[in-house]
């Protein structure tokens, strides 16, 4: 893929000296070190001289009651230590972050196939590994087999929920959906998604002195792991520490779900007295943990001539799989985000956390909102379809606008929009109407190739939308030399968090970055956190981080007043100076005094976020602090002979506020709308009759790779600087991209439609979009088309097919001016 010279050019350690590191495109803080292999993950830590591995006992039954469970054989194996099931835990046998019914090994019932029943502990991973296969034996483990529940349909005939239903409405949809000139009807579904994180799940579990235990955990949640470590063996939190430098990805599937690793790995080592690692080979990562929650829709809409929505209906089936997990927060989420970018005066809106006996799903990049937002973006198509008009002007007809047309069905205003200007600006850039002409008449003249084209748009509202989990602390440290380090609660994941953070404090010391560190995520140094998700790191640690620098600036400038006679807000610092009064002295040598006239140098930091409110009784209330917007085009061609498909041109432009790092954030967008790409066209996850999980490997379970990003791919950042007072006025960039990919998905619709253009409904394309749905879908149109003689058909260049219009060759990385 070529690509033209980035804007963003990285800066040289001469230009980051003088030059202010708060908003500068500099590269990641670990990058060099992830390149070179010296990136330490927990997998990497140096194991201590006696060092154990552990290994999980699988059911292979979907459900099933365990009538017995006779451990001998797999003891006797070869270096075997200890094996350990439920019997053996002293403490709460749980690892559900909210509900208690997540057992961490299954105790008398098996509820999905790869549950883990026991854990192996031997002096190799690989002779654990042997050991915990023996589960497989029928003298190991037998089972008296239960009615399983594998499928969402299922699961909502027998109204088998996890949760309560969630139900919000507003006005009166029925009566006007029944009064409407125009009505749509229809259903939908969307698969899940495996967040296939390069580092699988591992934890490293030390006993520590006076009985204590330090964990090193790849996780999003520190805080919660030592709780639930500490009540999984009966202990108070202090005695437990967790502590996690870095993650090689984590999306969502290792908020809760590091939990169960880190818990085995603990009881292990409290049963030997000696360390043990627990790490999954990526088919048992695959067949414990849970995934996106996939989503059957009904929905129902009026609408006038022009598109414009009256009423309307959603009912949305989430798999919540076997326990609660985050699925109420997923669904609440999912609920909240329906509107997407819309005004939806007269709606009623339902979701179902379905339980099946399958993995329990949980926390996946965007957490509920894509799967909330996908089926209003699936229903304005179908309503342009049957109006004949272009989706974009349907879509923008129905956009929040002022007054009484800001109130989103939850009750927050919309205060902040810019979804108006943000698409005018991409129609420009994209050339939307032009290309969209353009593929009509090209469609005309290709009997099999077909291309289509799709814009949407997304409104995505930030903060945890349970309250108290919008609060971080920070420690900062000043040392002598003027050199500064930095710990926070949040955990980097290859997100930038750390870098982001450690801009905001040199920022606010006015200091180059290499003068600032971000040390690992501890709980012993900062207690308390909240899980690394939501797209809040940035917006919480680095209000935390930049509290406590403040606080210690103001200490210095208080010092620096007295000195040279000046007002404290007259004090500046900036260039790796203090200045004050005419004087310049370099930061580290006015450090150095204040230290010998016993200022004190160091801080904590707190930041909670405030306007925040939710009433999880009525589902109203001001769920977030803002919200974050982006527009996408994107333009296909299909196949539709064997429903290949392949993405030919994106054009992105994502709101991220007055961005900290542009580098960093324009990556985030990247890597969100190809995994969400993946999400929709490629990752399809399948389950067997008898419940096991077939696609549970990189062989059959297939994510986006470099060669289907786009040959013409530009990403840009809207200027738009946060009406709320974030740092620097940025936006939070992590999740809400991954809803750009609609138009991927919409873009195969539209050439799918245009296969069969005599065909007066949209293409009933299900998601992910494989070459199997989208010939599925053909087949369905050609059955609901009237028939008709087709027109000769122009021969092109290559094969009788139409040549190809050009598509620009380079990737171009721009911020708008």
């Amino acid at each position: 893929m070529n690509r033209q010279s980035d804007p963003f050019v990285v800066h040289t350690a001469a230009h980051a000296a003088v030059h202010s590191a708060l908003g500068a495109p500099l590269p990641h803080e670990s990058a060099e070190l992830h390149v070179s292999g010296e990136a330490r993950y927990t997998d990497d830590i140096p194991e201590v001289q006696g060092t154990l591995h552990a290994a999980l006992g699988l059911a292979r039954l979907a459900h099933a009651r365990i009538v017995s469970l006779d451990l001998r054989r797999v003891c006797e194996a070869p270096g075997v230590v200890a094996v350990l099931c439920a019997a053996d835990i002293p403490g709460e046998n749980n690892c559900g972050p909210v509900l208690h019914d997540d057992p961490v090994l299954a105790d008398g019932i098996v509820q999905y196939l790869g549950q883990p029943v026991f854990a192996v502990i031997a002096t190799s991973h690989d002779l654990a590994r042997r050991a915990a296969a023996l589960a497989a034996s029928d003298d190991v483990m037998r089972y008296e087999p239960l009615d399983p529940v594998l499928s969402i349909t299922e699961a909502r005939a027998r109204q088998h929920y996890v949760l309560p239903p969630l139900h919000l409405a507003r006005g009166t949809p029925a009566e006007r959906i029944a009064a409407a000139p125009h009505r749509i009807a229809g259903s939908f579904e969307v698969g899940g998604q495996e967040q296939f994180y390069l580092e699988g799940q591992v934890a490293y579990a030390l006993p520590q002195e006076q009985d204590g235990m330090l964990v090193f955990s790849s996780t999003q949640h520190p805080s919660e792991m030592q709780q639930l470590v500490a009540h999984l063996l009966d202990w108070p939190a202090h005695r437990v520490a967790c502590e996690c430098r870095r993650m090689g990805g984590g999306f969502g599937g290792k908020e809760s779900q590091s939990a169960l690793f880190a818990c085995v790995a603990a009881l292990a080592a409290h049963k030997t007295g000696r360390p043990v690692k627990l790490r999954a080979d990526r088919d048992d990562d695959f067949m414990i943990t849970g995934k996106r929650h996939d989503a059957l829709y009904e929905y129902e809409a009026g609408f006038d001539d022009e598109g414009r929505l009256l009423g309307a209906r959603v009912e949305i089936a989430l798999r919540a799989g076997y326990s609660a997990d985050l699925s109420g927060a997923v669904a609440t989420r999912a609920v909240c985000h329906v509107d997407n970018a819309y005004f939806l005066s007269d709606v009623d809106i339902v979701a179902l956390c379905c339980k099946t006996n399958t993995q329990s799903n949980t926390a996946f990049r965007g957490f509920g909102g894509p799967q909330g937002a996908l089926v209003m973006e699936v229903m304005l198509d179908g309503i342009a379809k049957q109006l004949n008009r272009d989706p974009l002007d349907v879509r923008r007809v129905n956009y929040y606008g002022v007054g009484e047309r800001e109130l989103t069905p939850y009750g927050q205003r919309v205060e902040d929009n810019v979804l108006a200007p943000l698409t005018d600006e991409l129609l420009a850039s994209s050339r939307y109407r032009e290309r969209r002409a353009a593929l009509a008449g090209w469609n005309r003249t290709s009997p099999v190739l077909k291309r289509g084209i799709a814009i949407t748009p997304v409104k995505f509202g930030i903060s945890f939308n349970v309250p108290h989990l919008n609060q971080a602390g920070a420690l900062v440290h000043v040392y002598r030399d003027g050199s500064v380090l930095v710990n926070h609660g949040g955990t980097e994941m290859g997100q930038g968090l750390n870098t982001k953070v450690a801009q905001v404090v040199a920022g606010t010391f006015g200091l180059p970055l290499a003068r600032v560190r971000v040390s690992a995520t501890d709980t012993a140094k900062v207690a308390n956190t909240s899980a690394t998700a939501a797209s809040t790191g940035s917006d919480l640690n680095g209000k935390a981080a930049e509290a406590a620098a403040l606080t210690i600036r103001a200490r210095l400038a208080g010092l620096a007043a007295a000195q040279y006679g000046c007002a404290t807000e007259a004090v500046v610092f900036e260039d790796g100076t203090v200045q004050a009064n005419g004087a310049s002295v370099p930061f580290g040598e006015f450090v150095e005094r204040a230290y010998l006239q016993r200022v004190q140098l160091w801080s904590d930091g707190f930041y909670a976020t405030p306007k925040v409110h939710w009433d999880a009784r009525t589902l109203t209330g001001h769920p977030f602090y803002y919200f974050a917007y982006g527009a996408a085009v994107s333009e296909v061609v299909v196949d539709t002979l064997t429903g290949e498909w392949k993405l030919v041109r994106a054009d992105l432009l994502h709101d991220a506020g007055q961005s900290i790092n542009p580098a960093i954030d324009i990556g985030q967008v990247e890597g969100a709308f190809i995994q969400g790409m993946g999400w929709l066209t490629t990752e399809e996850l399948w389950w067997n009759r008898d419940g096991r999980l077939m696609t549970h490997a990189p062989s059959t379970y297939k994510i986006p790779a470099i060669s289907d990003t786009p040959a013409a791919f530009t990403t840009r950042l809207f200027r738009n600087d946060n009406a709320e007072p974030t740092v620097f006025h940025s936006k939070a960039v992590g999740e809400p991209p991954l809803l750009l990919p609609f138009s991927v998905f919409l873009a195969i619709r539209d050439a799918v439609g245009a296969a069969v253009p005599e065909a007066r409904v949209a293409a009933p394309l299900r998601a992910p979009a494989t070459p199997e749905a989208i010939l599925d879908a053909i087949e369905a149109l050609r059955v609901e088309a009237p028939a008709v003689t087709p027109e000769p058909v122009a021969a092109g260049p290559a094969g009788g097919h139409a040549a190809t219009p050009p598509v620009p060759a380079a990737t171009r990385h721009e911020q708008a001016d």
